[in-house]
């Protein structure tokens, strides 16, 4: 069988031009819309577009502002909000209730989106995310993203950096899908593919306003919901999964053993089969 090709598709949301792949299914049951994590790009989640596609759901993989191929905010607004404001955007155009399948920020968006009735969606995955993420992992997260400022000499570097933020995943022997996370500026240095105004993360009583926010909104969700946890992410914890399930009671949890916080590629086949069990019993 012949794996579907993507489409690209544009849309401008609160002066922001998004871009993404859309990738049809040949006799579609839905329609997901894949939302990755900051720092990431929609090229993490290509493996499991064309998984979804294949399976009968047509599947939009964005890269959120500020992210990948899309541009920048002039006015510098990484908020959840915009974030939110763009899948809402996104959906309205699509004329048709979606699953949002979110990792990290994505999935705290996705969460925002349904729990604050911005979004009508059919259901909802939350990738190794909760309300209550786990402080130290977070930190961990926020010194990857920080740590190189001035960019990069060579790929090797980037190799270098990437291989020692995840040192239980193989270091990658070809260093060109590399140039899918990083660009080449003017100075001749490698700088990873985001603006550097995204990474103003907040101080510690705004992120604990964001988590009561977060804890809101999930129970406010009716839509069947799918947390998925990497077995060794010190990103999401047990309790921070039963912290969720404790305002939402009817959400399914499952567990990728030897996957950590980046899940779909660390794991992918086990969480592409999770992922379709899921969306299986949706259809």
């Amino acid at each position: 069988m012949t794996s579907p090709s993507a489409d690209p598709i544009e849309f401008t949301s609160g002066g922001v031009r998004i871009r993404g792949d859309k990738y049809p299914a040949a006799d579609e049951t839905g329609v997901a819309l894949l939302l990755h994590g900051g720092g990431q790009t929609r090229h993490s989640w290509r493996r499991t577009a064309v998984t979804l596609a294949e399976h009968g759901w047509t599947t939009v993989n964005l890269d959120a502002r500020g992210h990948g191929d899309s541009e920048w905010a002039d006015d510098g607004d990484y908020s959840m909000d915009a974030f939110v404001g763009d899948i809402a955007t996104l959906v309205d155009q699509l004329g048709q209730k979606p699953v949002l399948i979110g990792a990290s920020m994505g999935g705290l968006s996705a969460l925002l989106a349904v729990g604050e009735g911005r979004v009508p969606a059919r259901g909802m995955v939350l990738v190794d995310v909760v309300p209550r993420i786990e402080p130290e992992g977070s930190q961990r997260i926020q010194t990857f993203m920080t740590s190189h400022p001035d960019g990069f000499a060579t790929l090797e570097e980037v190799a270098d950096a990437v291989a020692s933020y995840n040192p239980h995943r193989p270091r990658p022997t070809n260093l060109e899908g590399l140039k899918k996370n990083v660009r080449l500026h003017e100075d001749g240095r490698w700088h990873w593919h985001w603006d550097p105004a995204f990474l103003d993360f907040g101080d510690e009583p705004s992120r604990a306003l964001r988590e009561q926010r977060f804890i809101a909104a999930a129970a406010q969700v009716t839509v069947p919901t799918l947390v998925v946890r990497g077995g060794e992410s010190d990103v999401v914890s047990v309790g921070g999964v039963q912290a969720l399930l404790d305002v939402l009671p009817s959400a399914q949890e499952v567990v990728v053993p030897k996957a950590g916080h980046m899940i779909a590629g660390d794991d992918n086949s086990v969480f592409g089969a999770q992922l379709i069990t899921f969306l299986d019993e949706l259809a």
